[in-house]
This record gives structure tokens, C-alpha cells and sequence, in this order.
């Protein structure tokens, strides 16, 4: 069924022009005697009291890192630290009107935001959901410093401490930190508090906040999402391709109504002037003003606006009118707040790209000191009172400290004798059928569903009494996967899927095909073709308490989301010491047709990655089972699908696939055919040419063993281990290239574990180390059965009679290595 959106070729070919709107420049003119109507003393004096809490932070980081020092603290901080200072007005306008349903994510010099949303959120709860907040994170190991040595007597004035603490504690590594320690200075949050990652990663947060606000449309909830990012954030594609997921036609033209509208987000870029040390305006930038990138993504050019940073108001101003057009559903919105980093990148930036009188000529627009002159001026504080909460500031900040660097109340997390404390956090390994409590939404009932009525007539065993049935007979392994995934559908209501074309194409392997008859758009839809915007919003979909099922065309494309995949993705659940969850299913299709960009298998570089769970099945059976584990679990998968094994049917499980719903343990082989002589390893699609390898083997009285990895990570080694000890002798095989594959491991691992039982070297046959060639030479790429016997022949026990085809001679092997081949 085509989409109903009729692409008119008079409208296309229809001559004119493309008009655009103005984008408002610094358009606040009011003053502080102007706002006394709109805001109290109390809460304009909370606006100082917030900036100058960011600026202290930053400068007792700043000593610690250079001096070792801070008013008498001992503390020689080794991690980085990247200061906010000058950025005080936006942070704290930023989150002056935001509760604790709106989520705000931020970047390496983030500590101001957390700092500023914390103390808003603080303002806005009541005493009894600051205790409550307090006492029950993480199991109250971060409040419990606070209760035994804060001099506040009131909650509001311990939630000061707590947050101010947790986040010190974090940024020096103390295990009683928000993520204890695991996250650090550039990865701190405090959800509770709506306060969710900073990232490391320039313009890293812009797919995941992405996939935030996608989680606030698809799940009903209040709120919306702010992604701060810095101007040099602008040089980076994932920024642009995040706007425009944003911004998807369909999210007014197809999704339903209580749904329509662009994702309820604010990219607000704090536009400092400079990357790290490249000034953005007039050298590494071409588009002169950050805001007016608004007008290439959306006809409404994201309600663009740039907006004096330098003053608190004017940024809270903006966000007031921005908060009201996401709360009509005109979102996404993009906001440029012009400000200026009075110090370096970081604390060792010798500066060398600027001059002093550049730096002095900003230090006059000093947003502290402005500020502070105004309040004067307008007579809402005077110079006691203003003297009186910089002081209280300053010990909020020295006694924090204090606390954070004394090993006997903070200490850091003992690895020496709990050496499991890290990897315990790798992974959740937790089993979680449906992530909501709310009935799925669906647009008909499962058994309606056209496609699944006609695998009701299908056979879920390619043979039929002993004879093998033609592929339009029997049940294939892209059934399997669409079976299981639909399963998945009608019982957990988080559930999407979105990929390219997964909807009404079905999919580049026609797996999801006929799905769209069942699942309502909002569930299942198509996403650009934007790869890390695909794979960065399924993460910050997931952390938010979604689960996402996302389709990569080509394993080859993982490359363009390797920052999303690698360090995004991968890293969360451990960088927040198990606090988040990363329940994504990434589908990638693995090929042998499509020439070098299209048909690598990219196992081992994902198995490398530690955070990630691998799955390669090579049988529909498995594929089903071991699919539908990964979608039950909170860790995030990657879960491989060979493209020429979509046509198979079950040709090893005598009970064939069943229809119902059924889990396999990720993390097990599986002993698919048993033998004595010798043990062939398979990772993925391999598993046929060493079964046809088994077959030739009889011809030598060899019998040989067959055992499918099924999964790369994890993986237990035990049965592996035991056919070796059996056998004395095991070849591995699979489809990536031989050379620091993940073949090499499981080599490694058993030359390790079971080297008295070995009567050779284990052998690894894999493909050749070239690139892939077109598929009329797949048979000089890839290993086949002949391969197999080549190797066992030359490596390991000669073969009577037998006649190698390929040369895996030691000589040639040293060959191809000093070419590089």
C-alpha cells in the first residue's frame, strides 16, 4: 500500500522562488527596573545566586586542576575539566522555566547546565519530593553525606549540598558521586532532576536528545527537550541530520493527530565563538550566524532566534516563547545564545589563538558582573546583601569540596578488592517483557495480519517427508525475524522500529513487509537516510524508558554511526554505573552481492567494543529465539543477519520453527552437528560450507564436529572447550576477513584454554584480506567447503589423496602478510 501523499509534477515543476522569513537578532530591550512586574526580588536574586554558584564550581575546578589547591583544599584533580566560565547567563536562563519532566542533555563543558537545571528543579519540588529524591537515589549513598555532615537544617538548603556535592563527588571519581565516578567530569547527570548526559563527544547530543523528545511524543508524556550544544558542535553532520529527524514532514502529514507536529525539542547552541581553538564566525564556519541554519531545515525554519547570552533575562525571555510554541506542538525550535568562554578550551589551552585585548574587551560583558552591576542599579540588592550570598555561595562550594576530596567520606570505588566493580556495570543482563504498563497500540488484531495467515500454510521445516520443499513452501528466516518482532509488538507498547524504508517498502530484505497493516505509524516508520540520527535517537529513546528496534541497511553503514554505535550506545549503561538501561535491538544485514562498501562483515569490529551483546545466527530456529531474547533484554544488541541466509529455511532443528513465541540464552554455542575427529567453530552463514565440509570429511574417516558461536559476545567457551579436549583438533570459520577478526579470538582463547589437548594449532579460515569483490568472485573471496579441507589438509592432519586448491602453506601466508594482503 503506497502512501497516500501524491507527489503533483505541475506543484514540483511550478517556477517561483523561496521566500524567508526574518530571524530575530538580540531582540530583548528590556531592563531590570522594566522586569521588576515580572519577576520577584527573591527570584531575581535566585538568578545571581545561580550564576555565581556555576562560577565558583568552575573556579574551584579550574584550581584543583592547575594548583592542586582550592582555599587550602588539597586536591590535584587528574581527569579533564572543561569550564563554563562566561556561559553563567545561559545555563541559568536556560533552565530558570523548566521542571523536572523537561529533559536537558549537554556537552563537555556542561557542569553549568547541570548545576543551573539542578538548582531550578530544587525551587520547584516540594520539601517532600526533595527528601524522597534524595534519600532513595542509588540507594541514599550520595545523601547520606549529606545528612551526616550539612549545616543546613531545611531541605531546600541540603538539596543545595546534595546536588553540589554529587556532582563534585562525580567529577573527582568517588564511587558516592551521581554515577559513582563512572561518569566523570564530561558524562555527569542527575535524572530525578531531568538532568540527563553530558557527552564527551562534540555534537553527541544532539541525535540522543533527539530520540528523548521522539520518547516524550510516542510515549504521551509532559515535558520537552533541550539539547545544548556549542557552536563548534555546528561543523558536525549528526547536528543537521538531528534537526531534520525533527522536523519530518510526516510527523504532520501522516502520524495521528493527538500526535502531529515536529518532536518537542530546543536545540539551543551556546554560541561562545570558538570550537576549541578555531573561531567559528569568519574562520571554520561559513554560516556567519548560527541561527540561520533554522531556515534550511523546515519551512518555519525552527522559529529561529539569536539571543544575547550575556544576560539572563533576555535568555529566559526566549525560552518562555520557545517553551510556548513547543507546547502548541511547533516544535522543533532553534535558539542561538551569543556568549563568550573567558577562559581556555580546557584548563591546559595555552590561548594562543586569541589576544589578550580580545579577551579583556568580553571580560567588560563579564555576564556575573553584569548582572550584578544591574541589580544594583535597579536597587534590588544592595552591596551587603549582594557581599552576604556570594559568601554563602563560597562556602556551599568549599564545604562540598572538602567533603568530596576526603577519602573517609568519599571514597573511590575499590577495584583492588572488588575487581568485578566495573564490569559488573558492562551490562544489565536483566529480562523485561514490556518496559509499559499501557495496552499496545495496534490497528488490528496479530492474527489479521495478511502475511502471518500465509505463514500458517507454510511448512516451519524445509523438508517434507524427507524431501526438500522449494522456498516458496516453507517458512524463511526473514519470516522468523518478522514473526518475532511482531510478537514483540503486541506485547510491549515502548516498542518502535524505524529504519530506512522499513515501512512501506517492508525493509531492503522485505522483513518487515505487511507489518504496517498492524502497527500504526508512530510505532513503525521510515527515518532518513541518516544513520547516526537513526542510532542516537534509538539511544536517547532507550534511556528514557523506551525500547527500539532499529534497521541498518548494510553493516558497511555502521560506519557512518560508529560514534553513535561505539561510543554512545555501548557506553551509557556502565559511564552511569548501571543506572540506565540501553534496550536497543541494531539489525544490520550482513552481504555478499553488493561489491566493497555493501558486503562487509563487520562482527569483531563490534565484538572489539566492550558494551555491546553481538548475535550472528545462521538458522531461522535461532534467529527467532535468540531475536526475541534481545528484544526481552535491557542491553543494547547487535544483531546480525545475513543476507543470503533470508531465503533458508530450518534445516537443523528436527522440530522446525515453532509459531508460538520462544526464548534462546544469548551467550550459548550450539553443537549443530556432533562428531569425534575434529571441531569446525562457525560464525554465521559459514555454518553451511562446514556442514558440506563435514560431508566431504567421511570420505577420510573423519568425523567432524559442528558447533555454531551463534553469539560472539557473550560467548561460553565450555562446549567449545569441551569438543577440543574431545577432538584434539578444531578449524574456525566465517565470512569476515581472516586478519584481526574475531575468528583470531576464539583461536586464541582455546590455544589458551585447551592448549595440552590441541594436536595442532587451532586454524582460522576466513575471507581473503581484500576488499569485497563483485559476486562474481565470491568463490576466490570467501571460504568453502574445499577451504575448509585445504586448511585441515596443510595445517593440521594431511588428508589421503587429497588435491589442495588453495594454497594455506605457512610460506604463502607469510607472503600475503609482508603485502598486506
Amino acid at each position: 500500500m503506497a502512501i497516500d501523499l501524491f507527489i503533483s509534477p505541475e506543484e514540483t515543476l511550478r517556477p517561483g522562488k523561496i521566500s524567508f522569513s526574518d530571524i530575530p537578532m538580540l531582540a530583548y530591550n528590556r531592563t531590570v527596573s522594566e522586569e521588576k512586574k515580572s519577576y520577584t526580588k527573591e527570584e531575581l536574586l535566585g538568578i545571581y545566586h545561580d550564576m555565581m554558584v556555576i562560577r565558583e564550581f568552575e573556579e574551584m575546578l579550574i584550581a584543583t586542576k592547575i594548583m592542586g589547591e582550592y582555599k587550602g583544599i588539597k586536591h590535584l584533580h587528574g581527569g579533564p575539566i572543561h569550564p563554563s566560565v562566561g556561559n553563567e547567563a545561559v545555563s541559568v536562563g536556560m533552565a530558570y522555566l523548566l521542571g523536572t519532566e523537561d529533559f536537558v542533555f549537554g556537552t563537555h563543558r556542561g557542569h553549568g547546565d547541570i548545576l543551573a537545571k539542578g538548582l531550578s528543579a530544587i525551587r520547584k519540588l516540594s520539601g517532600e519530593e526533595l527528601e524522597r529524591v534524595m534519600s532513595q537515589f542509588r540507594g541514599g549513598i550520595t545523601y547520606r553525606v549529606i545528612a551526616e555532615n550539612s549545616p543546613e537544617k531545611d531541605v531546600r538548603g541540603q538539596a543545595k549540598d546534595f546536588l553540589v556535592y554529587g556532582a563534585i563527588a562525580e567529577i573527582f571519581a568517588k564511587q558516592t558521586g551521581f554515577n559513582s565516578g563512572m561518569g566523570g567530569s564530561m558524562h555527569a547527570f542527575f535524572p530525578p532532576f531531568g538532568i540527563y548526559p553530558n557527552n564527551a563527544i562534540v555534537a553527541g547530543s544532539a541525535p540522543i536528545s533527539t530520540g528523548a523528545a521522539l520518547y516524550k511524543k510516542i510515549a504521551g508524556t509532559k515535558g520537552l527537550v533541550v539539547c545544548n550544544i556549542g557552536d563548534g558542535s555546528i561543523g558536525c553532520g549528526q547536528v543537521y541530520e538531528a534537526m531534520n529527524f525533527s522536523a519530518m514532514d510526516q510527523f504532520t502529514t501522516q502520524w495521528p493527530e493527538e500526535r502531529k507536529g515536529g518532536l518537542p525539542i530546543i536545540f539551543h547552541v551556546a554560541n561562545n565563538q570558538y570550537g576549541m581553538g578555531g573561531q567559528t564566525k569568519g574562520s571554520t564556519m561559513a554560516y556567519e550566524y548560527v541561527s540561520r541554519l533554522g531556515a534550511g531545515v523546515c519551512p518555519d525554519e525552527m522559529h529561529a532566534e539569536r539571543v544575547d547570552g550575556t544576560n539572563p533575562l533576555a535568555v529566559i525571555d526566549a525560552f518562555r516563547r520557545k517553551i510556548d510554541l513547543i507546547k502548541r506542538n511547533d516544535g522543533p525550535v532553534l535558539l542561538e545564545t551569543v556568549c563568550y568562554r573567558l577562559v581556555g578550551h580546557g584548563t591546559g589551552d595555552p590561548q594562543r589563538y586569541r589576544t589578550k585585548e580580545e579577551v579583556d574587551a568580553w571580560k567588560q560583558y563579564d555576564p556575573c558582573i553584569l548582572f550584578r552591576k544591574t541589580l544594583k542599579d535597579a536597587k534590588i540588592a544592595g552591596e551587603r546583601e549582594l557581599a552576604e550570598l556570594e559568601q554563602q555561595v563560597r562556602e556551599l562550594i568549599y564545604r562540598c569540596t572538602k567533603w568530596a576530596v576526603d577519602d573517609a567520606i568519599s571514597p573511590l570505588v575499590d577495584i583492588l578488592n572488588q575487581p568485578d566493580s566495573i564490569a559488573k556495570v558492562m551490562f544489565s543482563n536483566e529480562r523485561c517483557g514490556a518496559l509499559w504498563e499501557e495496552k499496545p497500540e495496534v490497528l488490528a488484531p496479530k492474527e489479521d495480519n495478511s502475511r502471518l495467515k500465509l505463514l500458517q500454510k507454510k511448512e516451519r521445516f524445509y523438508k517434507k517427508d524427507g524431501k526438500p520443499l522449494p522456498p516458496t513452501k516453507y517458512v524463511q528466516m526473514r519470516d522468523v525475524i518478522f514473526e518475532a518482532m511482531m510478537d514483540k509488538f503486541y506485547s510491549d507498547p515502548s516498542v518502535i522500529l524505524y529504519g530506512e524504508d522499513v515501512r512501506d517498502w517492508g525493509g531492503a530484505w522485505g522483513v518487515s513487509r505487511a507489518m504496517m497493516e498492524s502497527i500504526p505509524i508512530h510505532r513503525m516508520f521510515n527515518s532518513p537516510i541518516s544513520e547516526p540520527t537513526i542510532t542516537g535517537s534509538a539511544v536517547g529513546y532507550a534511556m528514557c524508558g523506551g525500547r527500539a528496534i532499529i534497521e541498518i541497511m548494510y553493516m558497511d553503514f555502521i560506519a557512518r554511526c560508529g560514534d553513535e554505535l561505539f561510543n554512545q550506545m555501548a557506553k551509557w549503561q556502565a559511564m552511569s554505573a548501571g543506572l540506565l538501561k540501553m534496550p536497543i535491538v541494531m539489525r544490520v544485514t550482513v552481504g555478499r552481492q553488493y561489491g566493497a562498501q555493501h558486503s562487509q562483515d563487520w562482527a569483531s569490529l563490534c565484538a572489539h567494543v566492550p558494551g555491546l551483546k553481538v548475535v550472528y545466527p545462521a538458522t531461522p530456529y535461532d534467529a527467532k529465539g535468540l531475536l526475541a531474547s534481545a528484544m526481552n533484554g535491557t542491553d543494547p544488541v547487535v544483531f546480525m543477519e545475513g543476507q543470503i541466509l533470508y531465503d533458508r529455511g530450518e534445516e537443523f532443528h528436527e522440530g522446525g520453527i515453532p509459531a508460538e513465541f520462544y526464548e534462546l540464552p544469548i551467550g550459548e554455542p550450539d553443537v549443530k552437528i556432533k562428531g569425534e575427529d575434529i571441531t569446525i567453530i562457525t560464525i554465521g552463514a559459514s555454518l553451511y560450507s562446514a556442514r558440506e565440509a563435514a560431508e566431504k570429511l567421511k570420505a577420510y574417516g573423519i568425523s567432524a564436529e559442528i558447533i555454531d558461536v551463534r553469539t560472539l559476545v557473550p560467548l561460553n567457551y565450555e562446549p567449545m572447550i569441551d569438543s577440543v579436549k574431545k577432538t584434539g583438533k578444531v578449524v574456525i570459520v566465517g565470512d569476515e576477513v581472516s586478519r584481526n577478526s574475531f575468528m583470531n579470538t576464539i583461536a586464541q582463547t582455546i590455544s589458551e584454554l585447551a592448549f595440552d589437548y590441541l594436536d595442532a594449532p587451532p586454524c582460522v579460515v576466513g575471507a581473503q584480506n581484500w576488499i569485497c569483490p563483485a559476486p562474481e568472485y565470491d568463490r576466490f573471496f570467501y571460504p568453502d567447503a574445499d577451504w575448509i579441507l585445504d586448511a585441515i589438509h596443510t595445517r593440521i592432519k594431511p588428508l589421503d589423496g587429497y588435491l589442495c586448491k588453495n594454497n594455506f602453506s605457512k610460506a604463502e601466508t607469510m607472503r600475503r602478510n609482508r603485502l598486506g594482503v
